[in-house]
This record gives structure tokens, sequence and C-alpha cells, in this order.
């Protein structure tokens, strides 16, 4: 709270007919700010999320459930990229990237502590049909963040 502050505004940018939605690590914690929503043609708001994190090794467990969590949740894919090494304060990062499909399964996991670039191929299909069969988005309560 020193030395950072809240952002006014989330952002949804699409590309190639894809709805993403970029975010940062502090907001993996707080499902209600990545909550994915339909919109009143029963359309998803995003598609696929990512996280770019400054996440500690110490809460490596925390990171990787919390992931596959938001990607289940809200339906949608989820990469989370974390930076790897020690920061000014001795503090490590040991990366631990992944990417996440809907279901919660992991398609690419980066290695420990090793800098790698993870690559993947996402299906809109695959993500239309595993909505369709697993349609809880009828059921999200419809709410604005304040």
């Amino acid at each position: 709270h020193e030395h950072i502050q809240p952002g006014e505004k989330q952002l949804i940018v699409e590309l190639n007919g894809w709805k993403i939605k970029p975010m940062i690590c502090y907001d993996l914690r707080f499902p209600v700010w990545c909550k994915n929503r339909l919109d009143k043609d029963g359309k998803f708001e995003y598609d696929f999320a990512f996280f770019v994190a400054n996440w500690p090794e110490v809460r490596n467990y925390p990171w990787n459930m919390l992931l596959i969590a938001r990607a289940i949740e809200n339906q949608a894919y989820v990469a989370g990229i974390n930076r790897v090494g020690y920061d000014i304060n001795g503090i490590l990062y040991s990366g631990n990237s992944v990417i996440i499909d809907p279901k919660g399964k992991v398609l690419a996991n980066g290695e420990e502590g090793k800098e790698r670039a993870l690559s993947v191929k996402l299906s809109a299909r695959d993500l239309k049909t595993f909505r369709e069969q697993f349609n809880v988005g009828l059921d999200w309560d419809n709410f604005q963040i304040k």
C-alpha cells in the first residue's frame, strides 16, 4: 500500500477473436476481481486470463492452486507468468509459470528455477464445447465492483 496504487478499471482486450484479461499477481488472490461475467447476450466477458507475477517461491503451492481455481471458476484459459531469481531483498522467485485449460488441467508448466518460454495451442472450439457442457455461467451472480 505504500508503493502501489490500486487500479481504476479492469482491462479486456480482443486479439484474433479472443477476449483477453491481463492481471497482476495481487489480483490472483481476489476471485471477485478476476470474475468472468456473461453479458446480456450470454457471451463471456473473457476467454483467456493471464497473471504477470512476482510470486515468491515460498508460496508456490498457493500460486498453483489459485491459478487452477481461477481457470475452473471462470471457465477460461489461464496463464500465470512468474519471474525467476532473487530480488534485492534476497527473496527467491522460482518461476513455475503455467498455462491451464478451463477444466483446470495444466497444459504447460515451466521448470522450477529456470527461465523458459511456454507455448500451447488454445482451442476456441474446445472452450465453447466445455462451456456448453458445464454451463455454470448461467448461475453466476450479476454484481459490480465499486
